[in-house]
């Protein structure tokens, strides 16, 4: 069992003991936490939280934990049933609601459940944010409300359609361009969410013919539920058989976007934000932002269009916060995660699959040639197991100290970036690991990369 209390949620295996596995006991501490912690900001005698989850089996009764504990304490819930993460995010700030909880684990396996907690603008909250949360769960510093102070309860399963609108009435969205190009798209929404979300958008957009896999929201997940190509080959002979323009494939939160191309290739996750970013500076000037271990595709687009690119440390929070700090237009990571601000500060499959479906269409284009447009990077990721005495900070120190005439960037480990390739290191908080994670124009040469500097890890440790 696991249970992995963090500044950004609380996520863990269901069933086991209690701060063993994401148990009820579990659960109703860290949302009695987060309930006092949004009560604490808030200056309002009625606080409002909203909910939704994800398809999975455990989630209804994740739900009711949820909403009791935080009408216990005396705060109103508006529950959205299933739904998204990006559409929950949307739900907070439309509905000026305190606070929300999406209840999913993201792109985990089926045993996995999870607490993503928001602030009242919809996005996750900080880590000094997360940080009080755990240390109220910790100390169960939490008083709960007298009878008579019980909070509301309220429910809202149209928010979907809310959320699409939303999306429809973006001025890049170009939903008669998307109609004349009469698309054909297959869904692989893993049996969550998605389902209920992206085979809609699509028809709202005016696409043809949508062929969906998976996208009854029963939780059963028919493959493991992370959008990488090893798990896709089932949507990717779909697209060939049916000669479909594109394959679309979400995980259960719907906040990662994936895309397979009409000749059953993949797209490359890296690439979703890179193809929605093109689109949105041809018609918009403004920056963008990534995370450090995303593609320099985005930066080479950014400058294509004579405008600044900027990254940030890895993790939705912090590339939010850049985004702010340097009014981007849109960002995102490389995981398939595209943050459009003009609708809201979150990443967001629907926004994704408008955006791109705008670009294909006005282009005129098939995904593979939009593709090719782009630069041909290949990321390589590695990890270097080491022995808990070791000076992991010591190392990242060396590590810089030995490449200092390169460009550095140390707001998240070490990111050294060489004229053709670059390369992060990252230590992990959990356990004595260093991620590496390398990018150049081969898979060989990322490679060569990564063997090169865990080569020079283990010289250091020697030292």
């Amino acid at each position: 069992m696991t249970l992995i209390k963090s500044i950004s949620g609380i996520r863990g295996t269901i069933g086991g003991k209690p701060n063993e596995g994401l148990t009820p006991t579990d659960i109703v501490k860290f949302t009695a936490a987060y309930g006092t912690w949004i009560k604490n900001r808030s200056n309002n005698e009625e606080v409002r939280v909203v909910i939704g989850r994800d398809a999975r089996i455990s989630g209804e009764m994740v739900e009711q934990l949820v909403v009791g504990t935080l009408r216990g304490l005396g705060i109103d819930v508006l529950n959205l049933g299933f739904s998204t993460t990006p559409t929950v995010e949307v739900a907070v700030a439309n509905e000026k609601a305190n606070g929300g909880i999406i209840l999913t684990a993201s792109h985990n396996p089926a045993q996995w459940n999870a607490l993503k907690l928001l602030n009242e603008n919809g996005e996750f909250i900080s880590g000094s944010d997360g940080k009080e949360v755990l240390e109220i769960g910790d100390k169960a510093d939490f008083e709960f409300a007298p009878v008579d102070k019980i909070g509301k309860y309220s429910v809202d399963e149209k928010y979907i359609d809310k959320h699409i609108q939303a999306v429809l009435d973006l001025p890049l969205v170009d939903v008669e361009a998307i109609k004349k190009a009469t698309f054909k798209v297959a869904v692989d929404a893993v049996n969550s969410t998605g389902g209920l979300a992206i085979p809609k958008l699509l028809k709202a957009l005016g696409v043809e013919e949508v062929i969906e896999l998976y996208c009854e929201p029963t939780g059963h997940f028919p493959h493991n539920p992370e959008p990488l190509p090893e798990n896709l080959t089932e949507i990717s002979s779909t697209v060939k058989k049916q000669n479909a323009d594109l394959g679309i494939v979400v995980d259960p939160d719907v906040d990662r976007l994936a895309l397979v191309c009409e000749d059953g290739e993949m797209f490359g996750e890296e690439y979703t934000l890179v193809a929605a970013a093109d689109y949105v500076l041809a018609n918009t000037p403004g920056n963008t932002v990534s995370n450090l271990s995303s593609t320099r595709a985005l930066r080479d687009v950014t400058e294509k269009h004579g405008q600044q690119y900027a990254a940030s440390a890895v993790g939705e929070v912090n590339v939010v916060e850049k985004m702010k700090e340097t009014n981007a237009i849109i960002g995102g990571e490389g995981n398939g995660g595209v943050i459009y601000p003009e609708l809201h500060y979150g990443r967001d499959a629907l926004v994704g699959v408008a955006l791109i479906l705008s670009h294909l269409a006005k282009s005129g284009k098939s995904l593979s040639s939009l593709r090719s447009d782009y630069p041909n990077y290949h990321i390589s990721k590695n990890k270097i197991e080491l022995s808990p005495e070791i000076d992991v900070d010591k190392i990242l120190s060396s590590m810089q100290q030995r490449y200092a005439k390169y460009d550095i960037n140390t707001i998240d480990g070490v990111k050294i970036e060489f004229e053709d390739q670059w390369v992060h290191l990252r230590k992990s908080n959990t356990e004595p690991i260093i991620r590496i994670y390398t990018e150049s124009e081969s898979t060989s040469t990322a490679n060569n990369l990564a063997e090169k500097i865990m080569s020079d890890i283990r010289e250091i440790i020697k030292e």
